[in-house]
């Protein structure tokens, strides 16, 4: 018997050696790794207490009563507690205002019920948009009570 040296040929069980490393697995695992400490680091951080000086300033003005608009299910349309249509909801809402007030940067809150149809908010709102009422804020249920 004799040993093979050199040359090619082999028997065909005989294995070549593959140099080459597969990355994809380290990769993969590096990636998860990442995300657990991306998610854990803002949970371990320690929080600080300072004990703040009292204030000083005076307190501001309190702001201007809030603007209203209701919607009710039926399609009804409140300004504040008095009745409105499309039609007249831009002038019914700079009496509410009044001329103290500015009303291109005054919020106006849209309470609507839950069963409002969504033709009857469009509206309310493109008449808004409509008449220069641009900071619109809705109001919802807090049910942290």
């Amino acid at each position: 018997m004799g040993a093979k040296l050199s040359g090619s040929g082999g028997g065909k069980y005989e294995e070549e050696a593959n140099s080459s490393i597969n990355v994809t697995p380290f990769v993969d695992v590096m990636l998860v790794l990442l995300i657990i400490f991306m998610v854990a680091a803002p949970l371990a951080a320690v929080t600080v207490k300072v004990e703040l000086p009292p204030a000083v300033a005076k307190p501001g003005t309190n702001p201007p009563k809030p603007i209203y608009i209701s919607i009710q299910s039926n399609g009804r349309i409140f300004v504040q507690d008095f009745p409105t249509d499309l039609a007249t909801l831009g002038d019914d809402l700079r009496k509410q205002l009044g001329t103290h007030r500015d009303t291109t940067h005054e919020r106006i809150f849209i309470r609507g019920d839950k069963d409002v149809t969504y033709g009857d908010f469009m509206g309310v709102m493109n008449m808004l948009q409509d008449n220069g009422f641009y900071s619109v804020a809705l109001v919802g249920e807090d049910n942290n009570k």
